[in-house]
C-alpha cells in the first residue's frame, strides 16, 4: 500500500483488503481468544486437581500413619485410597495412594486387597521407581503367601538402582524358600555389596548370611 499515490487510493485499498479478508481474521482472533482461554481455564482446573488431589493424600497418610487403625478408619482410607487412584490415576498421588492401601490392608491381614493394589501399581505406573517399590513389595507378599516362584517371576523384572540391593535381598529370601542355598548366598551377598556401594544398610542380612553357612560376609 505504499506505492498507492493517495490517502484516499490507500483507505479504498484497507477496505477491499478488510473486505476479503475480515471475516477470516476475526475468526482466527476469536479461535486464539478461545485457545487462551481454554488453556488458562485448564491449568485452573489443573491446579484445582491438584490441591484437591493433595488434601485427599494428606487425609489418608493421617489414617495410615495412625498405630492402630478400628475398621470404620480402615474403610474410610481405603475410600480415600479409591478416589486419588480413580480421578488422579497417573499422577504420582494416585501411586502413592495405592501403597498406603496395600500398607493398611497388609496390617488388617488383607492380603488379597494389598496385592492387588501392588500390581496396578507395578503394570501401570509411569514412573520406573514406584514401579520397582511395588514389585518388591508384591514379591514379599507373593513369598509370605508360600508363592516363591512366584515371587522370583516378579523380581525378574528390572528395577532403579535404588532399589536393586532390596530386589536382591527378597530374591535371596525366595532362593532359600526353594532350597537353593547356593544361589540365595550368591543373590544376599550381591545385596550386601550393592547396598554398600549405595549407602544403604540392609538389617539382618548378616544373619541370613551366617544362617547359610557364607564363610565370610562382608561388613
Amino acid at each position: 500500500m505504499a506505492e498507492l499515490r493517495t490517502e484516499e487510493e490507500q483507505l479504498d485499498a484497507i477496505k477491499q483488503w478488510w473486505k476479503a479478508n475480515g471475516k477470516s481474521l476475526i475468526a482466527g482472533v476469536l479461535v486464539a481468544l478461545v485457545a487462551v482461554l481454554g488453556w488458562n481455564a485448564w491449568e485452573r482446573h489443573q491446579a484445582n486437581q491438584s490441591a484437591s488431589a493433595s488434601v485427599a493424600y494428606q487425609q489418608l497418610m493421617a489414617i495410615a500413619g495412625s498405630d492402630s487403625l478400628d475398621e470404620n478408619a480402615r474403610e474410610q482410607a481405603f475410600s480415600l485410597a479409591d478416589q486419588l487412584q480413580s480421578d488422579h490415576g497417573g499422577s504420582l498421588y494416585g501411586d502413592l495412594a495405592g501403597l498406603l492401601e496395600a500398607k493398611i490392608a497388609v496390617n488388617a491381614e488383607d492380603y488379597d486387597r494389598a496385592r492387588a493394589a501392588l500390581e496396578e501399581i507395578s503394570d501401570r505406573s509411569e514412573r520406573p521407581y514406584m514401579q520397582g517399590l511395588a514389585r518388591v513389595d508384591l514379591a514379599r507378599l507373593q513369598l509370605a503367601a508360600g508363592n516363591a516362584d512366584v515371587a522370583l517371576d516378579t523380581l525378574d523384572t528390572a528395577v532403579p538402582q535404588a532399589l536393586e540391593a532390596q530386589r536382591l535381598e527378597v530374591r535371596g529370601d525366595a532362593l532359600v524358600s526353594l532350597e537353593r542355598p547356593d544361589e540365595a548366598r550368591d543373590a544376599y551377598q550381591q545385596a550386601q555389596t550393592q547396598a554398600q556401594d549405595a549407602g544403604q544398610t540392609l538389617y539382618g542380612i548378616d544373619l541370613k548370611l551366617d544362617d547359610l553357612g557364607a564363610e565370610e560376609a562382608a561388613q
